[in-house]
């Protein structure tokens, strides 16, 4: 080691390194109790479940019958073509909405109104009962029948369910476009785009990170809504449930089989849903978060790294 020495002052030492601070963390007493009461909570209800007169070896003999499946089958269908159905419709319906023209934006005004306004549900019975008002159905020469031969369970299902999900893809749709500047609209303009390209080319594609997280959410919903449709003797998943329940003798179980579909496949579909989200906020932050499955592997390398030094 080397001392530098002042000829006016003398020798000069190397400053003393300080003392490593040593974190004492916080305790949060709070976080604890709240965790101990809701594992008590939780375990409380579990019991409770477990002391109940419910046969649970029921539920995984019936978990992949073949009317269950049908019955996943035809709730997976309505979610799609009901879907399908609601999100044209609310696109359609939210370029109505910022329409200039007043008769067209006061058309969707009045669309969204009454069928935000509506319960699904009645909705659902006024199409299957629209019998009593109309006795025949009349296309002219491509199409003419009974209401209550043309109105099937299917039908009334999708219509009902579609036409009601346009009404709040509408409003989605809307939102999502006013959340773009309207600069890239003028500025498309000004290149000689004609409307319809800018939406399809410039607007579009800016408002669906806004659309895509509550469009989402409205698929895991419609999901769950499926089991409305029941009401009208549509055999999806409830309803299957349902009857097996009548006819086995284990009505709650069947209830509870029900349930774990609903939730094995609403999972599914919010994993769908996340990396739909992931790939349309590309472009918007510099770095995309890590999936979950970047998440695992991050750590299980961590783990086999030994400590001081790289692996």
């Amino acid at each position: 080691m080397t001392v530098d020495i002042d000829k006016t002052t003398g020798p000069r030492h190397p400053p003393a390194c300080p003392e490593a601070i040593k974190a004492i963390p916080v305790r949060h007493y709070g976080r604890y109790v709240s965790a101990v009461v809701a594992l008590a909570l939780l375990g409380t209800i579990v019991y409770a479940f477990s002391q109940g007169k419910i046969n649970w070896g029921t539920i995984p003999d019936y978990f992949f019958d073949d009317r269950v499946l049908g019955g996943v089958g035809k709730t997976l269908l309505m979610t799609v073509l009901a879907m399908t159905m609601g999100i044209v419709g609310g696109i359609v319906l939210a370029v109505m909405r910022l329409s200039k023209n007043p008769v067209t934006s006061a058309i969707a005004w009045f669309y969204i109104w009454f069928f935000r306004g509506t319960p699904v549900l009645v909705q659902l019975v006024v199409w299957f009962n629209l019998g009593l008002v109309f006795e025949y159905i009349n296309l002219g020469p491509f199409y003419r029948d009974e209401w209550s031969d043309f109105m099937t369970p299917f039908l009334t299902a999708l219509l009902g369910l579609g036409l009601n999900e346009a009404a709040y893809m509408a409003e989605i749709c809307r939102a999502g476009l006013l959340s773009v500047d309207e600069g890239q609209t003028e500025a498309s303009h000004a290149l000689g785009m004609s409307h319809t390209k800018t939406l399809r080319r410039i607007v579009i594609p800016q408002a669906m990170r806004v659309i895509v997280p509550p469009t989402g959410n409205e698929v895991i919903n419609m999901l769950k809504t499926t089991s409305l449709v029941s009401i009208v003797q549509y055999s999806e998943l409830f309803r299957v449930a349902q009857d097996i329940g009548q006819t086995s003798g284990a009505p709650a179980e069947m209830l509870f089989l029900a349930a774990a579909w609903y939730l094995l496949l609403t999972s599914v579909f919010s994993v769908g849903q996340y990396y739909l989200e992931r790939y349309y906020a590309r472009g918007s932050t510099r770095q995309l978060p890590a999936t979950p499955w970047q998440k695992v592997k991050a750590n299980m390398l961590a783990l086999g790294r030994p400590k001081g030094g790289a692996a």
